[in-house]
């Protein structure tokens, strides 16, 4: 993960009420182990984490100066430490107008994953560790805490800059710390929703059930084919690419790689060629199946509460929305 340029400000926000007081650092971050180990625990909890947003930027204008000042260091009219330093600065005046006293480690870093540019903007708090001295003595030291991040959010530079029309392009983290936090930080970034990833997450799985049912598939073959989903899916949320339909496709069946993208566009479920992998949707997808004398039965998960009632105390199934080939074959029998 060759990192391009990285800054570290350092914003402090007492909650007595007064001012923010905004220390800027003295110069880029140098290249070092420590920087690389940074960005990449980093980059693990930002992918690991739930709760995520996709979107675009909204015009550049005074409200929303970000992207401006992004699209002048990209086009090579400042430098990074220098676009690092307005943004901050705008940041911590929106954080007085907002009233709000969350403070913290603002962080930038451009860095290529891949073929792929990304720019990180986070805000990251301390924590204190304990640690040991040469001399085996305990040690309270303060460092940076990574496992719990709140605002942060990250820019797919190569696909704004390629890819214009794209309303997914900068995910942001919609964390626990309240609405204004969020909105404010989501302000800052000039972003506006575009994408919602759960929902696109869970059209992706009705759509792979509606053509597991269309295909007719044997229970073993469902099962692999739910498998290889799931896992290419949270494979690509943990390192936080977006899930490719055409990859996917061709991961579900390798002798008709293009089945399961075609039954996509010929049913217009509305899917976008890539889509955001939400991991809390993914989690709660799995398949149940049971088989005992002449009996199969196969359903995923998300379909107990609405077409599937398990009563669990007279251990049965009540079904609804029965498959029209069924219920053909069920009328016939009863004739």
């Amino acid at each position: 993960m060759p990192i391009r340029h990285s800054a570290i400000h350092k914003i402090d926000k007492k909650p007595d009420g007064s001012p923010a007081v905004l220390h800027l650092g003295g110069a880029e971050q140098v290249e070092s182990q420590a920087r690389e180990d940074l960005m990449q625990q980093f980059n693990e909890s930002y992918n690991a984490a739930t709760g995520k947003a996709w979107g675009f930027f909204h015009h550049e204008s005074g409200t929303h100066p970000l992207s401006g000042w992004l699209a002048k260091y990209l086009d090579g009219g400042s430098d990074f430490f220098g676009f690092s330093v307005t943004a901050v600065e705008h940041l911590t005046k929106l954080m007085e107008e907002s009233n709000l006293t969350t403070d913290g480690h603002a962080l930038f870093c451009h860095y290529q994953q891949r073929l792929t540019d990304y720019l990180v903007i986070a805000l990251v708090q301390e924590t204190e560790a304990v640690t040991m001295t040469e001399e085996l003595h305990l040690m309270t030291v303060k460092r940076l805490d990574l496992d719990h991040i709140r605002l942060a959010a990250r820019i797919n530079l190569s696909e704004w800059k390629n890819n214009p029309q794209s309303k997914q392009y900068i995910s942001y983290l919609k964390g626990k710390q309240g609405r204004r936090t969020n909105e404010y930080f989501r302000d800052f970034i000039g972003c506006q929703e575009g994408v919602d990833g759960p929902s696109e997450t869970r059209t992706l799985l009705k759509a792979f059930s509606d053509f597991v049912t269309a295909e007719d598939l044997h229970e073993n073959s469902a099962r692999e084919k739910t498998q290889a989903l799931v896992s290419y899916s949270m494979a690509q949320a943990k390192i936080g690419e977006p899930i490719t339909l055409d990859e996917l496709s061709e991961l579900i069946d390798e002798e008709r790689p293009k089945a399961f993208y075609d039954f996509i566009r010929n049913k217009d479920y509305g899917l976008s060629p890539e889509i955001p992998a939400d991991k809390r949707t993914l989690n709660q997808f799995r398949r149940f199946t049971g088989r005992a004398e002449g009996l199969s039965i196969s359903f995923e998960q998300h379909l107990l509460g609405s077409k599937i009632e398990f009563d669990k105390e007279a251990g049965t199934l009540m079904l609804r929305g029965l498959p029209t080939q069924l219920v053909d074959q069920l009328k016939r029998a009863a004739g």
